[in-house]
C-alpha cells in the first residue's frame, strides 16, 4: 500500500477513519495518474469532504456537514482555486468559534468568521509545525 508509506504527519496523529480514507484515495489516485503531487492533492481533496484540519491532527467535520471544505476542493484541477488549509469554510460560525475555542485562540469572541478562518488557520500552521520539530 503506497499510501501507507506517503501517509502525512498530521494524518499520522489523526484517526484511523481519516487515514483509511486519505490512504484509499491516494492510493487509486496513484492507480490513475501514477505517484506524485497529484496522488496526493487528490487524497487531501477527498479527505476534506469528511473532516477537517484542527490544530496538527484531522478530525471529522461536525454531524451532517460533509462536502468539500473549500474551493478547491470542490473543483478539478484545471479549474483551479484557493485551498482553506484543512479549516472547513462552509461551517458555521458558532462550529468555527468552537475550534477556535479548543485550540486556545485568545480574542475569538470578537472575532467574525473571516476572522476566525484565518485564525484557525494560523493556529493549524503553527501548531503542525511545533508537533514536526
Amino acid at each position: 500500500m503506497p499510501g501507507r508509506q506517503e501517509l502525512p504527519s498530521t494524518l499520522e496523529r489523526s484517526s484511523e477513519g481519516a487515514q483509511r480514507t486519505w490512504i484509499k484515495a491516494h492510493d487509486s489516485a496513484v492507480e490513475q495518474y501514477g505517484e506524485g503531487e497529484r496522488a496526493h492533492r487528490v487524497a487531501f481533496s477527498a479527505l476534506k469532504h469528511s473532516y477537517e484540519k484542527v490544530g496538527d491532527r484531522w478530525q471529522r467535520k461536525e454531524r451532517g456537514r460533509k462536502g468539500p471544505s473549500d474551493p478547491k476542493a470542490g473543483r478539478p484541477r484545471q479549474r483551479g482555486g484557493r485551498s482553506g488549509e484543512g479549516v472547513d469554510e462552509k461551517a458555521t460560525k458558532k462550529h468555527l468559534y468552537e475550534v477556535a475555542q479548543e485550540l486556545d485562540i485568545s480574542g475569538r469572541s470578537q472575532m467574525d468568521k473571516s476572522e476566525l478562518l484565518k485564525a484557525i488557520r494560523k493556529a493549524n500552521r503553527s501548531q503542525t509545525r511545533e508537533a514536526r520539530s
